[in-house]
């Protein structure tokens, strides 16, 4: 039962799912950002989706046919840099898609804070396995953060529940021994101050 809620934590806040949260949670802050159009949020989470998780994911099973990588785990540092790496090149290729429709600035120091801890992530994982998984959650968490303390917003409730939901994905990594605690830390610290810090900026 355990295992099962672990890998259930593990695929529902996937790392590729992040920005997509992200920007749900960001869209719905109550801020000015909320003004922007169905039409328009549809369009941009249809680019998000496509850049940060259908896209690599159509990678990732070409790869797997052509047995570049051996499992979907992506248990091997170079299997992980693969992913990271076409990843983030997907993602930018979608930043700079989205630069044309003229966002919000939050909206696009988001994305860069992502990518900074993506690619700082595929630079750590050629010595280190950090948790991708706590990158991800730890970045999202970081960035409500700073949109609270940008824009003065009483959203202490969604943040309180996004640390818990850090709590449960960290827990599920380390019940399925993915990662030791040092590296589920790691991963949360580094998602949280770099996607968190550059909004401010």
């Amino acid at each position: 039962m355990i295992k099962l809620l672990s890998v259930s934590a593990s695929v529902l806040f996937h790392p590729m799912l992040m920005p997509l949260y992200g920007f749900f949670l960001i869209f719905n802050s109550g801020t000015h950002i909320s003004f922007i159009s169905l039409g328009h949020r549809s369009m941009i989470y249809a680019i998000i989706f496509a850049s940060s998780c259908a896209l690599p994911l159509t990678m990732l099973i070409l790869f797997r046919q052509l047995n570049f990588i051996k499992t979907f785990r992506l248990e091997s540092n170079r299997e992980r840099i693969i992913l990271v790496f076409f990843t983030g090149v997907f993602y930018f290729l979608g930043y700079l898609i989205l630069k044309k429709l003229h966002l919000p600035l939050f909206l696009y120091k988001f994305i860069l804070g992502s990518l900074l801890a993506l690619y700082l992530s595929l630079i750590i994982t050629l010595w280190w396995k950090i948790s991708l998984h706590m990158i991800g959650i730890g970045g999202i968490t970081g960035a409500i953060v700073a949109l609270s303390i940008s824009m003065g917003l009483g959203i202490s409730v969604v943040i309180i529940t996004l640390i818990v939901i850090s709590g449960i994905v960290g827990a599920s990594r380390l019940y399925l021994n993915a990662h030791t605690p040092l590296q589920v830390f790691a991963g949360f610290f580094l998602g949280f101050f770099l996607v968190g810090i550059i909004p401010l900026l």
